[in-house]
């Protein structure tokens, strides 16, 4: 069946200008709030319309098990159930309703559906748009959908559903993980500021070799070094998997400046500045856009503390509260370099890095799980989705 001949309703939301909004009355849901599977909620950025606008505009009034479509990026076509909430709502236009015929299909089977690459395979040659790319609510409806037996369904979404409260646990279980790491950190060497324990102090430039990769725009090749930026620097790694290549003239060259080695750290300096990582690998590759912190002989910090030191609420506060730019946010590098920093006595520092090793291995295991899941959730979409 087509999408539309499944749904009792199937509108698009209503067109709100900004001057109608407020700051109460009925709850206005936005593309923003759409996410792939879930509704995202957004503290402290509600938007409202009053009764009187309501009223004025003949607004759609959506409720809680709706289904909302997004047919603007990123993705075009993501999909969420609206939550059960004590409160009136409308949704903007570009978000699609869907209010599921429940004689036809579960909400949650469609709702999965609209997660699947089959879903997204169909909705590929329908977006149009250059510069803002959209799909129409027509060719949204002509969408196909297989529907099975209610029996199966509910068993489709029973097996999905376990895996996705799985799949959430396990990335709650690594953010507290986190957390604990953060948490340890503040109790081991308090506030770089109070200084409680008065330890020495010094810059980080000065304990630390600080520097950056090249500012140049070596040329590209099909094969050759990895050139690591900014965007490869994510989720606690280096993901080399997008990485333009560069030939050995410019690698070599790069690398009088910026050589990489096993226990420096790396950080974004632009775009999602912060999120250090610590190179745990021999690769040969070359870095820009990234901050490096080299390490001296002798020196009076380690790499996990100063790692911790930079993902602390203080680094945010001194640093990251600086951050330029408009669309292209960056830090520079000498505000890393003038970072003040206690310098704790070596042997409590190797405490805190033994600490960060054991929560790390937790966080192994945890990862593993978390990706096994992931792999049969992804496997049993595609069985029943394609």
């Amino acid at each position: 069946m087509k999408l539309e001949e499944v749904c009792r309703l199937f509108i698009d939301g209503d067109w709100i200008e900004s001057k109608d909004q407020s700051h109460s009355g009925i709850r206005l849901i936005q593309t923003g709030n759409v996410g792939n599977g879930q509704f995202l909620e957004k503290e402290g950025k509600e938007k409202y319309i009053s009764e009187a606008t309501f009223e004025r505009l003949k607004c759609t009034e959506i409720y809680g098990g709706d289904i909302l479509i997004s047919r603007l990026p990123d993705p075009i076509g993501r999909a969420c159930i609206v939550p059960n909430k004590n409160e009136r709502m409308i949704t903007a236009v570009d978000c699609t309703i869907c209010r599921v015929d429940d004689r036809l299909i579960l909400p949650r089977y469609l709702c999965y559906f609209l997660q699947s690459s089959g879903y997204y395979n169909q909705l590929h040659n329908s977006v149009a748009g250059t510069t803002r790319q959209r799909i129409s609510r027509k060719n949204l409806g002509k969408v196909e959908i297989v529907i099975p037996s209610f029996e199966m369904q509910n068993k489709i979404v029973s097996k999905l559903d376990i895996l996705t409260r799985l799949i959430s646990d396990f990335s709650e279980i690594l953010l507290k993980l986190d957390l604990l790491v953060k948490s340890r950190f503040v109790e081991m060497f308090g506030d770089m500021v109070i200084n409680p324990n008065s330890w020495d102090k010094s810059l980080l430039g000065k304990v630390c070799d600080v520097r950056d990769g090249t500012h140049d725009s070596p040329k590209y090749f099909t094969e050759g070094y990895p050139l690591v930026t900014s965007k490869n620097i994510t989720e606690g790694k280096i993901d080399f998997s997008d990485c333009s290549l560069v030939c050995e003239e410019d690698y070599n060259k790069i690398n009088q400046r910026s050589k990489v080695n096993m226990g420096d750290i790396l950080m974004p300096m632009i775009g999602t500045v912060g999120n250090p990582v610590i190179v745990d690998i021999e690769a040969k590759f070359v870095i820009k856009n990234v901050a490096l912190i080299k390490f001296r002989e002798n020196s009076t910090v380690i790499n996990t503390f100063v790692k911790a030191l930079l993902e602390s609420d203080y680094f945010d506060r001194v640093v990251i509260s600086k951050v330029r730019g408009g669309t292209q946010k960056f830090i520079s590098l000498g505000d890393i370099r003038k970072l003040e920093i206690c310098l704790p006595p070596l042997e409590v520092q190797e405490q805190f890095a033994a600490f960060v090793k054991q929560v790390d291995k937790l966080k192994a295991i945890v990862q593993k799980s978390l990706e096994e899941t992931q792999t049969l959730f992804d496997s049993l979409m595609q069985e029943y989705f394609g």
